[in-house]
């Protein structure tokens, strides 16, 4: 926008041009639906009788619906990133003149998760093909059908993050669904993976080192550790958990110096830097542990630590490892909103219609990709006839938007 002010001069001559000046605001244009009409004229040839022809029409998610994969993308964005239950989707559409029923949309999410499911069960053995990841599990309340009841099932959250020693692989996350939290679940999830698992102290994860290969190595996380130091800490006066909070705190001020080193980089330094302090940590703790009632909470926090002592030392030789299990326990957070939003999943199905969604939409988000833009190209790829055996062009971190 121009704002021209009167040229003509008192005295009779014409202003000119000495400069300006240029503000700018902020606008906005709300969301905006249109209707896309496809017309297929149909051809006849005037000697013959067989020479009809129409062009074929173009394929799509939902065939003879109305949604564009566009639209699908937006729907599942807004469910699955922006916590946007249907029924808000629902009444934000309605606003706009769109009448579209919560059913209609679980129907398309449904659909879109069917179709996507391939590009995740990509993603999933993509990760299983490292050999350093990460993995947590969360409570996901599910409907039980015909009983006005919920049941608690879980998302099994599996991760990979290089970034800390600068790794080749891009990362990412992959959630499952399963109806409980036992180990038998983690150890179905991983088949077809060996290496090393960050986890926290479930005992669950235990019964992959029972694996007849003996192809998984467990390493604990620290953040677990300091967590129940720091409880007990916050609760009262505890010299002991303060002293064990002090030397904690020293590991993690190294690893922040460590941040991005490559692997034999971190090692070394951990060798030389952390393994002194862990050294006098495993002192500490014997003393401390002789010293104190096994029941009281001081005690019970440092038999947890004692516990896991060998897990928790894995770091000091392996460059790869983190000190905690804090990456996955990220990529959990926008579960527990979504969680938080729409209370349950209808069912087990959108369950793990759910698992396939965020566990795509996550990873771009890992990956700093906008992740209706890649929803919206895939969907449509997929439409097109993307084909099984070129599958992995469809991942997040190589996916190329058709010009």
């Amino acid at each position: 926008m121009i704002l021209e002010p009167e040229l003509s001069c008192a005295c009779g001559a014409e202003r000119h041009v000495i400069g300006e000046d240029v503000s700018e605001r902020l606008d906005i244009i709300p969301a905006q639906f249109r209707v896309i009409v496809t017309r297929r004229p149909k051809y006849a040839c005037r000697s013959c009788e067989s020479g009809l022809t129409q062009a074929p029409a173009p394929t799509h998610i939902i065939a003879g619906g109305m949604p564009t994969e566009a639209t699908l993308a937006h729907v599942l964005v807004s469910k699955y990133a922006d916590h946007l239950p249907l029924y808000r989707q629902a009444q934000i559409y309605s606003r706009q003149g769109i009448d579209l029923d919560r059913s209609t949309l679980a129907v398309w999410v449904g659909k879109s998760a069917f179709e996507l499911t391939p590009v995740y069960d990509a993603l999933m053995s993509n990760l299983k093909r490292s050999t350093k990841l990460f993995m947590d599990e969360t409570p996901a309340p599910v409907l039980v059908p015909g009983r006005k009841r919920t049941k608690t099932g879980y998302f099994w959250a599996l991760a990979r993050d290089d970034r800390p020693w600068s790794g080749d692989d891009p990362p990412a996350v992959v959630f499952t669904y399963a109806p409980g939290r036992s180990g038998q679940h983690a150890d179905n999830i991983l088949k077809g993976f060996s290496g090393t698992l960050q986890v926290d102290g479930y005992a669950g994860y235990n019964r992959l080192l029972k694996r007849p290969a003996h192809d998984v190595t467990l390493a604990y996380c620290w953040a677990h550790a300091r967590r129940k130091l720091h409880d007990v800490a916050q609760s009262g006066a505890a010299p002991i958990a303060q002293e064990g909070l002090a030397q904690i705190q020293a590991l993690y001020r190294i690893e922040k110096d460590l941040r991005g080193q490559a692997i034999d980089q971190r090692r070394a330094a951990r060798q030389e830097r952390s393994k002194p302090i862990i050294n006098a940590f495993e002192l500490w703790l014997a003393q401390s542990r002789a010293r104190i009632s096994a029941k009281s909470p001081t005690g019970e926090a440092l038999k947890y630590i004692a516990k896991y002592w060998e897990g928790l030392c894995l770091f000091l030789t392996e460059g790869r490892i983190e000190l905690d299990n804090n990456p996955v326990e990220r990529t959990i957070r926008p579960i527990a909103l979504n969680r938080k939003n729409a209370l349950f999943a209808g069912h087990d199905t959108g369950a793990q219609n759910w698992a396939v969604i965020a566990s795509l939409i996550e990873t771009c988000k890992l990956n700093a990709i906008e992740p209706h833009g890649y929803l919206s190209g895939v969907l449509t790829a997929i439409a097109n006839g993307h084909k099984q055996t070129d599958i992995k062009e469809l991942l997040p971190w190589n996916y190329i938007k058709p010009v």
